[in-house]
């Protein structure tokens, strides 16, 4: 059995319509959309009678439900004081609608519009328009449809789909001509488009239907939206770019299991944030290029990376660094407010599977307009310091890097050295390792001249 209200109410068994007299549709209508909650019998008249009840409507009331349970089968059960339909997501149009909704909150853009489409492709037609004592509760659903039918089409906005958009969006703004936000999504549509007249027109034409129907002007949105067309400074969006901005990792890599494991645990969350932090020299940056290039896949939209350090050792500027990740993320017309910036890196990024690497920050104001917000992006920083304030505001999780222990430093010069030398120089390699105390980065060095010496003598050897 499956129940409609996304249109005519209508109740289906298999393939086959249940026909449903005139009281009866009122009493089903008003249990479907309150599925799974008890439904009192006085509001089941106020559906049927419309706030004009007979003396007998409570009696009228109960054939009506008895009537339902033949046609339909026990879908209704009495619960003080009055029924309820007990429906799963599957139960009705409803239900179904909802739950597409709710998964598309948190999925990301291109799942989120396909499932917000399977849900606006639920509809039939008008709710209650057969079931006058429903009105109110009908504007109730038709606002839920031009809410997701909105949401969907900021998604196609931000995947570039403007074409499509503005088909779907200009039959919506003739049905609903006072919905604001449906009019600016218009506007963005044809100015993406390379119709900027249109898109002023669309303006023009909100501006009127306002003024006339309600005597009230555009909003604020509108209005700055108008003014950004009218300056040819609307943003582009970001899509289709997939940035790949890791450097390469320190090859080879020896020990960290534990610091991995924690860093599998920091960035599960969603989204998930973590401060690594320890001494110069400590392997920060290549522990987190390790962690970054062994769990690529989790990131296809794209990994970006910034050394927030310039060659002057001065801390870079966030302004700087959003200017980078904006380019690579596939934007055009970059703006000039530091604000917008934040604003249209955050809006671009807010659905992607991203990863974003900060590699030595200095402190909060640094990176905090670097942060992401989408549930979906993964943010590494690198620091020597861990970050109080930062962690704090951000929510995210601090994890300090200690030196190798003495076996993974050998194990380290094994790897750079192969285990022949390891085991031809053992005193060697336990100067190398004692000397490191546990910093990767003296022991790489140590590693580079030993095989430079090398080469030096097997030259001198030939020659001779």
């Amino acid at each position: 059995m499956s129940l409609g209200i996304l249109g005519p109410v209508r109740a289906v068994r298999g393939e086959s319509v249940v026909r449903v007299g005139p009281r009866e549709r009122a009493v089903l209508a008003r249990l479907v959309l309150d599925a799974n909650r008890v439904v009192s019998v006085d509001r089941l008249i106020d559906a049927v009678w419309q706030g004009a009840p007979p003396a007998s409507a409570r009696g009228q009331v109960a054939i009506c439900v008895s009537r339902l349970r033949k046609s339909l089968g026990p879908v209704i059960a009495t619960a003080s004081p009055g029924y309820v339909v007990r429906l799963d997501e599957e139960g009705s149009d409803w239900a179904r609608f909802n739950a597409l909704v709710s998964r598309a909150r948190s999925a990301d853009r291109t799942k989120a519009v396909g499932l917000l489409r399977e849900a606006l492709n639920l509809w039939r037609g008008v709710p209650f328009e057969d079931v006058p004592g429903l009105r109110a509760e009908a504007a109730r659903l038709q606002s839920a449809r031009l809410d997701a039918a909105e949401a969907c089409a900021e998604l196609e906005l931000e995947l570039g789909l403007h074409d499509r958009v503005g088909k779907d969006l200009a039959a919506l703004v003739a049905e609903h001509p006072l919905r604001e936000r449906a009019r600016a999504q218009l506007m963005v549509a044809h100015y993406r488009a390379g119709r900027r007249a249109e898109a002023l027109r669309v303006y023009q034409d909100a501006r009127r239907a306002l003024v006339e129907q309600i005597g009230l002007e555009p909003g604020p949105q509108l209005r700055g939206l108008h003014d950004q067309i009218l300056r040819d400074a609307l943003p582009t969006p970001v899509v289709g770019e997939v940035p790949s901005q890791l450097p390469r990792q320190p090859l080879p890599f020896a020990g960290r299991t534990f610091d991995l494991a924690a860093l599998d645990d920091a960035l599960a969350d969603d989204p998930g944030a973590v401060v690594l932090y320890g001494p110069r020299e400590v392997g920060k940056t290549a522990l987190a290029l390790h962690w970054a290039h062994h769990r690529i896949d989790r990131f296809p939209d794209g990994q970006l990376h910034a050394d927030l350090v310039g060659e002057t050792g001065r801390p870079v500027p966030p302004g700087v660094v959003l200017d980078r990740f904006l380019r690579a993320l596939g934007v055009r017309s970059i703006p000039e407010e530091f604000g917008e910036k934040v604003a249209v890196y955050r809006s671009g990024v807010a659905r992607r599977r991203l990863l974003v690497v900060l590699d030595g920050a200095v402190d909060a104001a640094q990176l905090l307009p670097l942060l992401p917000g989408g549930p979906h992006t993964r943010v590494i920083v690198t620091s020597r310091q861990p970050l109080d304030e930062f962690a704090a505001r951000s929510g995210a999780r601090q994890h300090v890097l200690e030196p190798l222990a003495y076996e993974e430093s050998r194990a380290l010069l094994s790897m750079l050295l192969g285990p022949e030398w390891l085991a031809a120089q053992p005193q060697e390699a336990a100067h190398i390792a004692r000397q490191a105390a546990g910093f990767p980065l003296p022991v790489r060095r140590a590693a580079a001249r030993l095989r430079r010496q090398t080469c030096v003598r097997s030259r001198n050897l030939i020659s001779a």
